[in-house]
Parts: structure tokens; C-alpha cells; sequence
């Protein structure tokens, strides 16, 4: 038999402030409950991620959402801010309460609040006697838009007929919690592009974008990290190869470059049986890439539009795939009407990409991609003048090897994103320095009797040092961890599916804030461990 994409095309089926929750707290089972194989019902989707920190004191609750999703109309209504709890909060916290039943895919979703895209999610698989799941993300920085009302639009795109089932079943809440913000955490202003285009408060003295860039939509895109320049034959082209690059531009000049994180949704890598209990990370809950516009505010400030401009390097012309909406947080000079200042440097190294495919018994493509980038520029603020210098570095390599048919089909993938900022201005110079690695190492093969096996690692890992005068004030180590190893076999009924898989997470932050540490592990659907490291 020639099974063409294992992994490429059947990966998707369809298209550190948060967590998944499960049971809580998650119970785990004896080695003596698991089944042979996985039946009909299975544990609710769990991950090993930190619940939201959540202050005391008074808190008030809003229903942002409440909808049915059986198709690809979006839900709309109206949003109205909490009585009772003022309209300074020190948090906001988002849960997403979901549940499905019968078959149905993964599924990706977003939530818009007056525009502002404060939630990107995709969906578990669900069992046939039906999952729940909730999800929670701190949106505090979202409360300059959560302080009016506002028009609500949520979607999570879906199909339900006689083989697909699942009608996907959501309610959105926000919980205020009365206090005085965060200052340095919480901006004055949320913008969002008007027609491309960004005018900022002329008194803007800190601007960051977000970008929620996903690959998605059950094309090659989703598993861009896949993708094989010409002559290689494999079913997942790009002229180029693999290497993807988020670049943000402001008014034609290049101000930021990120690595994509390489999410896998819940139907990945031809193989369910992975991801009905533990998702990968970030799965449930996108995060955005994050550049800072800062040296650029001073051109900003003027009071006039400014075109702004997000782009995904190395994705085929005319290819679809990639959703990259834009958010732009201002923290505003609360004593000055305008901010003036100038952009001093645009500094970009040459963009490495280079892909070499060796052919023969077991076909290899050998990528590495490498990009820098240095901007920096000044701002005459009501307390002196600040420069601010941002610099980004990006790396990737990769070894992508397959045998004719695509089985096996296998991936060993890294990708690195280094930033420091630096603040120099009245009193001590800042620098803060984020290291941040993606890691990806997975084979998937087609053996006897068309078992298909998935084995898999999945890494996101983060460093976070701040330093005032070169003497550290905070730091953060990141290092969450997803196994699997599953079996079916495939292309017959569900119910003949034989299934069986093993898959852990270990999620590890610990640093000056303290120390967290939990381990999960299921087995047939059985959540068999729960351990906390701390």
C-alpha cells in the first residue's frame, strides 16, 4: 500500500499567562484502571500548566459569550462592563468553559471585544460519550477596551452533518478583580489597523504590537515546518522550504522579526490518540508574537496614520493558510501632550535560508534559516529623553527525512528567538533579555496491518532576565514538555480502530517569583499521574 502524507496533509484534519483546566485537582488512576485500548470515553482534556494567579477582595463576573457551533456563522452580541467593581482592575481573567460530543475535528476559534482580538484557541477532539474542557488567560492588558461597551464576535468554524457530529458547545466569561492595575503591565490605550493603517496617541512614550500568527486551515501551511522545496518528492511544497519568519513593517521599514511557535492542534501528526488528554502546548490557548514598536513611536507621534504591515517569510505565493491579526498596546506621558522623538537606527542582517535535499532510500532535507535585526530611537518624555534599542535574533535548523511513500516520515526541528531590550534613560538603564526555543523531534509510520504509530516531543522553553545597571533584578526559567507515543490502526471504522497510546507533559517555571513544577501522565485515555515537583 502507498500511503502518501502520514503526517503532512492528515497532521491537522482541519485547520505563560493561561492554562487548560481539567479536573481540579486532576485525579489521577492506578495502572490497574487503565484498559487494554481506548474505548468510547476518556479523561477531559488537562494540561500540566499553572493555574491563573487570581488577587482577593471583590471580584465581579461577565458572560462575554454563549453560543452553539455547528457551522461557520460567528456569534455576535454586546458586551457591557461589570457594575460594582469599578473600572480600574488589577486583573481580568478570561475561562472559556467548552463541551462536545460524537466526531468531529479540531477546530480553530477567535474572540474579538470591540475589534480587539483578546482570545485564539483551537478545539480538543471530543470522545463519543462527550469532553469538557475550560480554558483561562489573564486579559488584563485588554482593560482600556473592556472599560466600554462593546461589540462582541466569537467563532470557532465548524461542520456538523451525519459523519461529524461534535456541535461544539462554548460559554466566555470575564471575572474583574477591583484594585489599582499594574501600571508597566497594563496599558493606557488598545488600538487595532484601520485599513492597514495605525495613527497613535501623539504622547505615546511605549508601543508594543501583537500578532496572534497561526498557520491553519488544513493546507500545507499548517505544517509549515513539513514543507520541501522543488525537486524533493513530497507532497508539501515551498519554494523556499520550511523556514517561516513573522516580520512586522511600519510605513515600508522593517521594525520587528519573530519566530512562529510550531503549534500542533489536536489532530496532528495523523494521530488523535496523542492529544485527547494532553494537548500540545499552546493549543488551547495561541499566544501572539510580540514586537516592540517602541523606538519607532517617535515617527508615531505625529497624528498621522502610519501603515503597518505583517507579512509570513517563505510561504508560497498565492498560498493560503496564515491569520495574522494585529493589536497595538500605547502606554501614554500622562504629562505631556506630545511625545517628540526619532528612529536612529534600522539595522537588518542579511536572512539565511537554506534548504539542501539529499535523495535516495530515505530522503533528507537539511534546513537552516538565521535572521538579526537592531532598531532603535529616543523620546523627549516629560522626564527626560529615553532611547530605547531592541534586538532580535532568529535561528533555525532542521532535518526532515522520509522513504518513498512518505512512510516513515520523520522531523528533528529547533528554532531560537533571542530579544533584548534596552531602556537607557533617567535613572538606571533596564535591559531585559529573552531567550526563547521551540523544539520539535517526531517520526510517524505506517506498519503491518496499517498500524500507524505517531512517537513525538514537543519543547517550549523561555528565559527571561532583567538587569538595572547590569545588576539582576528578576529572572524566569520556562521549560514545558510534551511526550507521546500512540497506535492505531488506520483507514477502518472507529469502532475497529485498536488504539493505545501513552503521552506526558512536564511544565517547570521557577525563578525570582518562586518555583512550579507539575508532571502529567495518561495511558489509553486514563489520566494515570499527577505529580508536583515543588
Amino acid at each position: 500500500m502507498r500511503c502518501r502524507i502520514i503526517m503532512s496533509m492528515l497532521a491537522g484534519a482541519t485547520l505563560l499567562a493561561s492554562t487548560l483546566l481539567g479536573a481540579s485537582p486532576a485525579q489521577s488512576a492506578s495502572s490497574a484502571d487503565v484498559p487494554a485500548e481506548f474505548g468510547t470515553d476518556w479523561h477531559d482534556p488537562v494540561t500540566a500548566a499553572p493555574p491563573v494567579p487570581k488577587p482577593g477582595g471583590t471580584s465581579c463576573d461577565v458572560t462575554v459569550a454563549e453560543a452553539q457551533f455547528r457551522d461557520f456563522t460567528p456569534y455576535k452580541g454586546t458586551y457591557a462592563p461589570p457594575r460594582g467593581c469599578g473600572d480600574r482592575w488589577s486583573k481580568v481573567v478570561l475561562r472559556l468553559d467548552g463541551k462536545v460530543k460524537g466526531r468531529q475535528y479540531d477546530r480553530l476559534g477567535y474572540l474579538h471585544i470591540g475589534g480587539v482580538e483578546v482570545f485564539r484557541t483551537s478545539t480538543p477532539q471530543p470522545s463519543p460519550d462527550g469532553i469538557e474542557w475550560s480554558v483561562e488567560k489573564d486579559v488584563t492588558r485588554y482593560s482600556d477596551t473592556l472599560r466600554r461597551a462593546q461589540p462582541v464576535e466569537m467563532l470557532i468554524g465548524n461542520v456538523v452533518d451525519d459523519t461529524y457530529t461534535g456541535i461544539i458547545d462554548v460559554k466566555v466569561t470575564l471575572t474583574f478583580y477591583a484594585g489599582r492595575p499594574d501600571a508597566a503591565r497594563t496599558p493606557d490605550r488598545v488600538l487595532t489597523l484601520q485599513d492597514e493603517t495605525l495613527t497613535t496617541p501623539r504622547n505615546s512614550e511605549r508601543v508594543v504590537a501583537e500578532v496572534y500568527a497561526t498557520g491553519s486551515g488544513g493546507g500545507c501551511e499548517e505544517y509549515w515546518y513539513l514543507t520541501v522545496p522543488d525537486p524533493a518528492p513530497y507532497s508539501c511544497k515551498a519554494d523556499d522550504g520550511p523556514y517561516r519568519e513573522v516580520q512586522i513593517k511600519v510605513d515600508g521599514q522593517l521594525a520587528g522579526i519573530a519566530a512562529p511557535f510550531p503549534t500542533v492542534w489536536t489532530g496532528g501528526w495523523s494521530n488523535p490518540f496523542l492529544w485527547y488528554v494532553i494537548p500540545g502546548p499552546r493549543a488551547f490557548d495561541i499566544k501572539p508574537v510580540e514586537y516592540d514598536l517602541t523606538p519607532f513611536a517617535g515617527l508615531l507621534n505625529d497624528g498621522r496614520p502610519h501603515r503597518v504591515e505583517v507579512s509570513v517569510v517563505g510561504v508560497p505565493e498565492g498560498q493560503t493558510g496564515w491569520s495574522t491579526p494585529v493589536n497595538v498596546l500605547v502606554w501614554q506621558d500622562a504629562k505631556s501632550k506630545h511625545v517628540s522623538g526619532a528612529l536612529t537606527e534600522v539595522r537588518a542582517g542579511d536572512l539565511t535560508n537554506s534548504s539542501t535535499y539529499t535523495p535516495g532510500s530515505e530522503h533528507r532535507l537539511n534546513t537552516e534559516g538565521s535572521h538579526r535585526l537592531s532598531v532603535a530611537g529616543y523620546l523627549n518624555t516629560s522626564h527626560g529623553r529615553v532611547a530605547t534599542t531592541v534586538k532580535r535574533a532568529l535561528t533555525n535548523t532542521s532535518v526532515h527525512t522520509w522513504a518513498d511513500g512518505e512512510n516513515p516520515d520523520g522531523l528533528e526541528a529547533a528554532w531560537t528567538d533571542n530579544e533584548t531590550v534596552i531602556v537607557d534613560g533617567r535613572g538606571p538603564s533596564r535591559t531585559t533579555r529573552t531567550h526563547r526555543t521551540y523544539t520539535m523531534d517526531g517520526t510517524t509510520t505506517l506498519g503491518t496491518g496499517d498500524r500507524l504509530r505517531t512517537v513525538l516531543t514537543l519543547g517550549d522553553q523561555a528565559g527571561v532576565t532583567e538587569t538595572a545597571d547590569g545588576r539582576r533584578t528578576a529572572w524566569s526559567l520556562l521549560d514545558d514538555t510534551y511526550t507521546g507515543d500512540a497506535t492505531y490502526t488506520a483507514n477502518v471504522p472507529r469502532d475497529q480502530r485498536h488504539a493505545v497510546g501513552t503521552t506526558s507533559e512536564r511544565y517547570r517555571l521557577f525563578g525570582s517569583g518562586g518555583c512550579y513544577d507539575r508532571s502529567l501522565v495518561s495511558v489509553q485515555g486514563v489520566l494515570t499521574e499527577d505529580n508536583d515537583g515543588c
